[in-house]
């Protein structure tokens, strides 16, 4: 039975039947004979008996393969061959042929092949690229295959599209790449000479004179000088001018060509019309003569006619090597610039009076001048005006509504500072107000036990004063200060200059004030005032912790042993603990009282351990819970997106202040305290709060706590909270870590 023929087999058994054995032959796939390629391998990829396989790209060198392909491994690896070939001109009897001069790269990525030819200058001929960059098939009869690296050596032809290529030789990484590949090399080959080329080369010998011009290389100062200038300060007293004043000017030198330019310094309102430059950049003769130089006149060369006209009329022109009649013009350099000198200007005079510290340097190191003393050349300066004085504070009004009457002829009102309130002005939860407690400083028993909170407002420096209610004391409390500005004590009334006023820095625990004759102790400040001093402590130096570490060990470094031995002492326990107490009189002893109060407690706030509160979690959340279903807050899926967001690590805990910050923005209606409290509850060892734990809490939806019935503390009513600020929450201070940071640690 015969087999059908496939598609593209001739029928006749006869015609191609060589190219059909030579291409082609029997194989077997799936028990059933087919046709297949000839380069088709045996079994387990070993070649058949008889039959060669042709390297389909370029391949390792013995000893070197890998099995990165070919694309990876000869990445951006190139051969270079140096080669010519031969082209005809038969439309020129003057040159037969031209011998082309071009380079050959073989890729070894993808074994394709790129022929450049360099553009020479008047060739006539489209010079550049001869063959794009693709495989090239070998020449007939083995047209079915492409040119690999096993193709090329020196010294041998090879065909590209019947044009035959003689390569001469090839660069150093080529050579060694073809002998690791086992290529014995050829001997590099010379190059016949191009019969075009040879006659252009004469052609342009014979243009060159016989007696070169002269050369004036000023290459190489330029390069060498290049943005150098030499700054001279200069003055010009111009004898016709109408004042008779002198001018000042700026001299600039460039290094590099040897140029000046100089520009005129023109002072503010001296009628004068303002000039880019006095004198354009340019060579400054050292002579300059009255009038202006006729054309020609100054020449370096001097041109001879040799023949004149009498054969026929063409003239021949040669340089007169000996300069004959040529003017030579002196020009100033930077030997001839020096303080002190007067330089002829073309007419002017002008005296070179100081210099900049680069010119200064130029001529310390080249010329090895060290007296550089300025010549005095401006006018002594006008005596200074009177001071403007304004006249006394008459008592009618306030300071500043008399200044502005001394100021304008039309009766303006005194500007307020808008920035500042606007800045400082009640935002949120952010009060912008300062509160102290203070007591009168007296020895009236009746008023010795009666009690004030100051209130200092950041948004224009006003101060109020309110007095708590006590009872059985027969003082009715309430307001005993209206808020307004209080001038500082000790000030003379009717004056010029206007009152001091008291600043918030002036308000700080352990100060004591006047205000109008009452004098006060601050002896206690609320939570957010220790706050925003600290977040504000370059302003506050009373709550700069650095500041204050500082000062303190200024004071006891000379005696870090004993206070050492004084602190152990104290905590008898052992439990790096002491009482804040007891602290405070171990930093009043040790300083000797050179620490305010204010100090002792910022040092307390940062190395203390914050007091355990009395409430317990489930009576804060049940609170707060409470607070919110009132408020109908219901934005908690909304609240937790936020802080997932804020939190760009995604280790589930936030700062404290971070969340604070959050909540506060969602309006969220809670005091303040019982959030921070709130916040503490579930914080971490690194105080961090964990706050998918505190929105899950406050979520009454989800998590809804039933009513409490036993109270630990009762919660204070909102005029308490407003009027009494909190006691120190710091019970306990950590005095290990303070002497560490004031004496270092201990070996």
């Amino acid at each position: 039975m015969a087999l059908p023929l496939l598609p593209g087999v001739c029928r006749d058994r006869n015609i191609g039947k060589e190219k059909f054995h030579k291409s082609q032959h029997w194989g077997f796939c799936n028990n059933v004979a087919m046709l297949v390629a000839e380069d088709k391998p045996g079994v387990g990829g070993e070649p058949l008996p008889g039959q060669k396989l042709k390297p389909k790209y370029s391949v390792f060198p013995e000893g070197m393969g890998n099995d990165a392909p070919a694309w990876v491994a000869f990445d951006k690896q190139v051969l270079s061959f140096d080669a010519y070939f031969e082209d005809e001109v038969p439309d020129k009897n003057q040159e037969p042929y031209r011998i082309r001069y071009c380079k050959i790269y073989f890729y070894l990525e993808d074994d394709t092949i790129q022929v450049l030819e360099p553009r020479m200058k008047n060739s006539g001929i489209n010079q550049g690229t001869i063959l794009r960059r693709h495989r090239i098939p070998l020449p007939p009869p083995r047209e079915d295959e492409f040119y690999t690296i096993d193709n090329f050596n020196i010294n041998i032809e090879i065909i590209f599209y019947a044009r035959i290529y003689k390569i001469i030789d090839c660069d150093q990484f080529t050579k060694n790449f073809l002998r690791k590949m086992g290529i014995k090399l050829n001997p590099p080959a010379g190059h016949p000479d191009d019969p075009y080329t040879k006659t252009r080369q004469k052609i342009l010998e014979s243009m060159n004179p016989l007696r070169p011009y002269e050369r004036f290389d000023t290459l190489k100062q330029f390069l060498e000088h290049d943005g150098h200038v030499l700054r001279f300060f200069c003055v010009w007293d111009d004898p016709e001018s109408m004042f008779h004043d002198p001018r000042e000017l700026v001299l600039h030198y460039y290094l590099s060509d040897d140029t000046i330019d100089i520009k005129e310094i023109i002072p503010i309102n001296s009628g004068r019309d303002t000039v880019p430059l006095f004198l354009r950049r340019d060579k400054l003769p050292k002579h300059a003569p009255v009038g202006l130089f006729q054309p020609g006149t100054i020449t370096r060369q001097t041109v001879l006619n040799v023949f004149g006209n009498a054969i026929g009329s063409r003239s021949h022109y040669l340089i007169d090597n000996c300069k004959t009649g040529a003017v030579h013009q002196e020009f100033y350099r930077d030997s001839d610039l020096k303080i002190g000198a007067v330089i002829n200007v073309w007419g002017r005079k002008i005296i070179l009076c100081d210099c900049d510290e680069f010119t200064k340097e130029h001529y310390r190191t080249k010329y090895g001048i060290e007296d550089f003393t300025p010549v005095p050349y401006k006018a002594p300066p006008p005596p200074p005006k009177p001071e403007k004085t304004f006249p006394p504070y008459t008592g009618f009004g306030s300071e500043e509504d008399s200044l502005c009457s001394c100021m304008n002829l039309l009766l303006k009102p005194p500007q307020k500072d808008v920035k500042k309130f606007m800045e400082k002005d009640r935002s949120g939860m952010e009060s912008n107000i300062l509160r102290f407690v203070a007591k009168l400083s007296t020895d009236s028993h009746v008023d010795k036990d009666r009690k004030f909170i100051i209130s200092y407002f950041l948004s224009d420096d006003t101060i109020s004063v309110f007095e708590l209610t006590q009872q059985n004391t027969g003082i009715p409390g309430g307001k005993f200060l209206e808020r307004g500005r209080i001038k500082k004590p000790g000030q003379e009334l009717f004056k010029s200059e206007p009152s001091e006023y008291f600043k918030a820095q002036n308000l700080f625990v352990g100060a004591r004030v006047c205000f109008h004759g009452h004098n006060f102790l601050l002896v206690d400040a609320d939570e957010y005032t220790f706050n925003y001093m600290e977040k504000h402590a370059n302003e506050f130096p009373m709550a700069n912790i650095g500041v204050i570490l500082k000062k303190l060990k200024d004071i006891a470094e000379p005696r870090s042993r004993e206070i050492r031995q004084v602190f152990a002492a104290t905590d008898s326990e052992h439990t790096k603990v002491i009482n804040y107490e007891l602290f405070r009189n171990l930093i009043v002893s040790i300083t000797d009282g050179a620490f305010s109060d204010h100090e002792i407690i910022t040092l307390g706030r940062y190395y203390g351990v914050r007091d355990e509160y009395e409430m317990d979690l489930h009576f804060l959340l049940a609170v707060a819970q409470e607070q919110l279903k009132k408020n109908n807050f219901e934005n908690f899926e909304q609240l937790s997106a936020v802080l997932i967001y804020n939190d760009r690590e995604k280790c589930g805990v936030l700062p404290r202040e971070t969340c604070r910050t959050i909540c506060k923005s969602f309006k969220l209606p809670l005091p303040d305290d019982d959030l921070q409290a709130l916040l503490t509850m579930f914080e971490d060892d690194h105080k961090r709060v964990e706050y998918t734990k505190f929105v899950d809490g406050l979520n009454w939806r989800k998590n809804q706590i039933p009513a409490f019935q036993t109270i630990k503390l009762p919660l204070k009513n909102e005029e308490q909270r407003s009027r009494q600020p909190p006691s120190l929450p710091v019970k306990g201070i950590k005095y290990l870590p303070l002497l560490d940071d004031l004496f270092g640690k201990e070996e």
